[in-house]
């Protein structure tokens, strides 16, 4: 047990040294060059975790890999738990009808369609079919963590899913705001942040690619952003129920396994909702939380094996560019249609 008496020490040590590379992330994350491309300690922190772990992992106490398996499972849990604590149910009210329904009709067929693809077209496993799906249908490198644990997937595939995100998730937050101001999308400051709030990967590229639209798109953007953020908790529910379902068919006898930390996510949304804390609690939980997520990242950094990403070579980014073909063209008229509506 990785908290016996005689391997808790070892085990904390673990976890420590994990810790120390997710400082040296959130460090790093501070940088003017990182920042203005909007590359967050997350990410920074998958890179750092998978040089250490193709270079000098074997020099690691193998004593320490618990605390370094805790990272990347247990504290993932309770980072995502408290992510709630980033989103509200009054920003889905704020946004309307308009921002919700394009926030479904992208997520969900995004999702689809990368799962599919992944796997019919570019003959990818499932998993790493589903993480990149997840990845650009939700909210970036913090989704496919939270898909990981659901799908019991091997680190190196989160990897290579949070790597599409990355190269994606950069495009657009120059390409949206260059188009925007050049005259090609038809559209007003508000519909605009709409647009790239359901169709842009990570938080901090849709941020940076708001701000550089306007400030009507930016505010726009993030709210239908986070209301995005916060359908990662059905889709992983819908996901356990259709992969305990499909193993079933298959012959084996799986137990269904609800993601309880997804349903906590909820729980803790809905109580962030009733505002019982200090803007500056809530700031300080949520800094706090980026911190646990960049450790999960270092640890599932540590975790990946390159040597597994020559079998895959390029398709997962082919699967990526096509998502993002998605996003970036039906996702605009999409929005423009849903906006006409409501």
């Amino acid at each position: 047990m990785a908290f016996s008496k005689e391997n808790r020490t070892n085990t904390f040590s673990g976890i420590w040294f994990v810790a120390l590379f997710a400082m040296a992330a959130t460090f790093m994350g501070e940088w003017s060059f990182f920042k203005s491309l909007g590359i967050s300690p997350l990410i920074i922190g998958i890179v750092i975790g998978m040089i250490y772990g193709n270079t000098l992992r074997n020099n690691l106490p193998k004593e320490w890999v618990p605390g370094i398996i805790f990272s990347t499972k247990q504290i993932l849990r309770f980072a995502i738990i408290i992510y709630g604590f980033r989103v509200t149910f009054q920003q889905i009210a704020e946004v309307g009808m308009a921002g919700l329904v394009v926030d479904v009709i992208m997520l969900t067929t995004t999702f689809l369609l990368g799962a599919y693809l992944g796997v019919k077209l570019f003959k990818l496993d499932k998993e790493t079919s589903i993480l990149c799906a997840s990845g650009s249908s939700v909210c970036g490198a913090a989704a496919v963590l939270a898909t990981e644990p659901v799908l019991k997937s091997e680190p190196y595939k989160s990897a290579i899913a949070v790597s599409t995100v990355v190269l994606f998730g950069t495009i657009a937050m120059f390409l949206y705001p260059a188009l925007y101001k050049a005259g090609f999308f038809d559209m007003d400051l508000k519909t605009v942040g709409i647009y790239i709030g359901a169709t842009v990967h990570e938080v901090a590229h849709v941020v940076a690619a708001g701000n550089a639209s306007g400030e009507v798109a930016s505010d726009s953007a993030i709210i239908v952003k986070m209301t995005r953020v916060m359908m990662i908790a059905p889709l992983l529910i819908i996901l356990g129920i259709w992969l305990s379902k499909q193993a079933n068919s298959n012959g084996s006898q799986t137990k269904l396994v609800i993601p309880w930390f997804a349903v906590w996510f909820i729980v803790v949304a809905g109580f962030n909702s009733l505002s019982l804390l200090p803007s500056n609690v809530v700031t300080f939980i949520n800094d706090l939380d980026t911190f646990l997520l960049t450790m999960a990242m270092c640890a599932l950094g540590m975790e990946t094996n390159l040597n597994k990403f020559k079998n895959v070579g390029m398709k997962p980014v082919y699967l990526a560019f096509l998502m993002f073909a998605w996003l970036f063209v039906g996702g605009y008229f999409i929005t423009k249609f849903v906006v006409s509506i409501f």
